[in-house]
């Protein structure tokens, strides 16, 4: 007599890995999407310390050059290696972030703090995690 053995899962374990799946994907999708809007607030960090780092630079270059002529928004804009993105706005010399929540923050160039006390780009926010800036 030939001896058959059918191996496979039952309904039973099949349900249980389908549960495990579905518990672990409900931990996990919350948390990947607080990643990305961490990403999203650090890039629009990282913008705002360019400008500034850029900014800073400039004046010191034309300071050196003997040029004391104050930085406009479109110049303070073009000293960006790779422009704005896409959520980011610039009217003359202020640049608005709109957060993906629809909040924003507006910063503007600040030329005439000629002591340097002040940062180059001052700004007022209501994005929770720029608010320092």
């Amino acid at each position: 007599m030939v001896s058959v053995s059918n191996k496979a899962f039952t309904m039973i374990e099949l349900v249980f890995v389908i549960v495990i799946i579905g518990i672990l994907s409900g931990i996990a999708v919350p948390r990947l999407a607080a990643s990305r809007e961490d990403a999203f607030i650090s890039k629009a960090r990282v913008t705002v310390g360019s400008l500034r780092s850029a900014i800073s630079m400039e004046r010191q270059k034309r300071i050196l050059r003997g040029d004391f002529d104050d930085i406009n928004g479109s110049e303070a804009e073009g000293l960006l290696e790779y422009g704005l993105s896409s959520d980011w706005v610039r009217s003359a010399d202020t640049f608005t972030f709109t957060a993906q929540n629809g909040n924003t923050c507006v910063f503007s160039i600040d030329n005439n703090d000629k002591k340097k006390k002040n940062k180059l780009l001052k700004g007022s926010c209501n994005v929770k995690g720029m608010g320092d800036l």
